[in-house]
């Protein structure tokens, strides 16, 4: 019989005086084995997945109806003043998902082309997340459902933990667009649903059913394109979020899943004399710094 140990296992077997010492008892011959550091993709693969299902990032997209209103003239640099709109404009769609989940879903303004609905459906969403992730989120979705909520009279949080990855484009690469769109592309994921105004103007002017739902489409495929650009570009993103601690871990865990199986690749001293460690997560790959006391 072939017995295969780890050291901790082997360090409490208790041989026989009278047989040989090493590795042998008898009927059973033990075999140490060391413990090697290797990443074992498919278990930490595993290991992530089930990490991953406590964890509530929500990617969102909004697409947006134009003010209708009436002009003069048209033309470059005309000023049309805001006393000349006679309808305002409004959320027309909200599309969303969860990190790692397939299923993409949203809502829609109504049959009166109102956005009430569809905003109290997806802030109580917004308000179950741990994180928000938009493209130009903070500035342009976040700031138009704030807007339109305020609106209808609808509550929500004055503020949401937000990573926007347009904020990040912008800070720590040099894309020749900072667009999704060219992201997407640059990076070789994919490309957004071509369409052009008239889908805007069937939609609002002529309430086509049809047109609604390619937008809904459209918006949908921002939506999966959009966590794919954060997932590229996420080795380059500080956690906003510890999900260590929120998993139930000590401070000392992976932030980004809650994993200990770390590893120090870089020690810092900064300017103040502040020891910095940067560790590698074996389970989700992800780099951190803490420090080191």
């Amino acid at each position: 019989m072939l017995a295969i140990v780890t050291l901790p296992e082997f360090a409490d077997l208790t041989v026989p005086v009278n047989e040989p010492t090493l590795t042998s008892n008898k009927n059973v011959l033990y075999v140490y084995v060391a413990e090697l550091d290797v990443f074992d993709a498919e278990s930490k693969e595993k290991d992530l997945k089930q990490l991953q299902t406590k964890r509530r990032r929500l990617f969102f997209d909004i697409e947006t109806s134009p003010n209708i209103g009436l002009f003069w003239e048209a033309g470059y640099k005309k000023n049309i003043d805001y006393t000349n709109i006679i309808k305002e404009r409004a959320i027309i769609c909200i599309c969303w998902k969860w990190e790692d989940d397939k299923e993409i879903s949203f809502a829609h303004w109504d049959s009166k082309q109102d956005d009430k609905k569809l905003l109290q459906e997806f802030i109580k969403v917004a308000n179950q997340a741990d994180e928000l992730v938009g493209h130009n989120g903070i500035k342009f979705d976040l700031a138009w459902i704030r807007t339109r909520c305020l609106f209808h009279g609808i509550e929500m949080f004055p503020n949401y933990k937000t990573i926007d990855t347009l904020t990040i484009s912008r800070s720590k690469f040099k894309f020749n667009s900072n667009r999704l769109n060219y992201i997407a592309g640059y990076l070789g994921i994919g490309q957004k649903i071509k369409t052009d105004y008239n889908l805007w103007k069937d939609i609002v002017l002529h309430k086509d059913k049809k047109s609604l739902e390619k937008m809904i489409k459209y918006c949908q495929m921002d939506v999966k394109l959009l966590e794919d650009v954060y997932k590229k570009l996420s080795g380059h993103i500080e956690p906003k979020t510890h999900f260590g601690v929120k998993f139930g871990q000590d401070k000392g865990s992976c932030a980004e899943c809650g994993s200990d199986d770390l590893r120090i690749k870089m020690r810092r001293i900064t300017a103040t004399g502040i020891k910095k460690i940067q560790y590698q997560c074996f389970t989700c790959g992800k780099y951190n710094t803490k420090t080191d006391k």
